[in-house]
């Protein structure tokens, strides 16, 4: 086992030692990379999350991206995301939506079979302030905060040999989220959440199919939240 694949598995189990409210819920998610050349590429996700015991829609979101290439194992990317999240004031429960830009990079390596990915990313944030009018809510101003985020994932063939393009896999990951500026607007503190997650998946060729189970803690400006969330993913390399 590669010293990443461990460092995965030991960055996240300190956050879940805190009592905290627990939920459970469901996601289902698309990620896709279109290679134009060999330099440049359009990434794209696309993700439907729902709320508490699967009963609603929670979020939708939209995360399209250029990537730039600088060679295999190292990429920069730029890109905007919609996310469109379900919202409760008072008595009234309605979608609002948060916009983001956001910058990456991503860099990658093997470790004898044990493929890894490090990748860093800066959103800066712009959250809608709400008020009820007619029984709705309505978006009457924007306020931005800036968010870092460092992902970790160990990719791990069942079958033997250094090329991998057909069969059975797991899947390692851990990303931590921490605000670093503008901190008052969300939750008051630097640590925003963790989402530790494992998961069993098939390769066809380009296309990836995983089903997993992920841990996610959030931190609230009063207590805090572990999400138990069951996912679908299809990673497409086009």
């Amino acid at each position: 086992m590669s010293c990443t694949t461990i460092f995965t598995a030991l960055i996240c189990f300190g956050f879940f030692s805190a009592k905290a409210q627990t939920q459970r819920s469901g996601w289902i998610a698309s990620f896709n990379t279109f290679r134009l050349d060999n330099k440049w590429s359009i990434y794209f996700d696309a993700q439907l999350r729902s709320t508490d015991k699967i009963k609603n829609v929670q979020t939708f979101l939209l995360r399209p991206g250029i990537n730039y290439h600088f060679n295999k194992s190292v990429s920069a990317t730029l890109g905007y995301a919609f996310v469109h999240n379900r919202r409760t004031s008072g008595s009234v429960t309605d979608y609002v939506t948060e916009h983001r830009v956001w910058e990456q990079l991503l860099a990658s390596h093997k470790w004898k079979t044990v493929s890894t990915s490090h990748r860093l990313r800066l959103e800066q944030r712009f959250l809608p302030v709400t008020t009820v009018n007619n029984n709705e809510l309505e978006v009457i101003d924007r306020v931005t905060a800036h968010r870092l985020r460092y992902f970790i994932r160990n990719l791990l063939p069942f079958q033997k040999g250094s090329a991998f393009s057909k069969g059975f896999f797991a899947a390692l990951q851990d990303e931590v989220f921490l605000n670093i500026a503008n901190k008052d607007v969300v939750n008051g503190k630097t640590f925003d959440q963790n989402r530790f997650y494992v998961a069993l998946g098939y390769r066809i060729s380009k296309i990836d199919l995983e089903l997993g189970y992920m841990n996610q803690y959030t931190k609230t400006a009063t207590s805090s939240i572990t999400n138990n969330i069951g996912q679908f993913a299809v990673y497409k390399r086009l």
